[in-house]
């Protein structure tokens, strides 16, 4: 196994020296990692300058983007570490992954969740509702009876990763205002009409 020098370089068989592996973290959007490609990231890394001082530099780098990536995983740029000088060979630069918060989804491991709103109506009496998912809109199928929490599964339809994860719908109840008369009496109506307490599990 090579040695490292009082340079920070790695001195391998036959004395040859290889500079250190360099590593980093950046926030990847999620699409990123649902369709692939290129990605363009500015980094600040250390490198030895030529008087033989660790200076901090600027670098902006082009990646491409395995599809499917997750977080906390690396992508390897090869001899894009520190440089070993003219005779020897540069590093690997290693660029750990994390996402940043998406706008409708949640990230679970490889799983993706989305809180979608539904009315009272639709959750008690069943409906089918356009609902989005990374590949598009689906019309999804609310079963007669859901409640708020209620979860559902498109199977497959996560992160494409090598065991492609899940995409789960949990339903979340949204409320009508009852901002005119109109709406204020069918709230009343419904009292009228449905002996409901919400609080019974509650024991009071």
């Amino acid at each position: 196994r090579g040695r490292r020098s009082q340079r920070g370089f790695d001195t391998g068989r036959g004395g040859a020296e290889r500079g250190q592996d360099h590593h980093a973290k950046v926030m990847l959007d999620l699409e990123a990692s649902l369709h692939g490609g290129p990605r363009t990231f500015t980094l600040r890394v250390p490198e030895i300058d030529a008087q033989g001082r660790l200076v901090s530099k600027e670098r902006v780098l082009n990646v491409q983007v395995p599809k499917g990536i997750l977080p906390g995983q690396t992508i390897r740029l090869a001899a894009q570490g520190a440089s070993a000088g003219a005779e020897g060979t540069a590093g690997d630069l290693f660029i750990e992954v994390e996402f940043q918060p998406h706008a409708l989804y949640r990230v679970d491991g490889r799983d993706l969740y989305l809180e979608l709103p539904v009315a009272p109506w639709e959750a008690a009496l069943g409906a089918t509702v356009k609902t989005p998912t990374p590949g598009g809109a689906v019309d999804l199928k609310i079963p007669v009876g859901s409640h708020a929490g209620t979860k559902l599964r498109l199977k497959g339809r996560g992160i494409p990763a090598s065991t492609p994860g899940d995409f789960y719908v949990v339903l979340q109840i949204a409320l009508p205002a009852a901002s005119d008369e109109q709406a204020k009496a069918a709230y009343r109506a419904m009292a009228d009409a449905l002996p409901f307490n919400p609080r019974a599990s509650l024991g009071v």
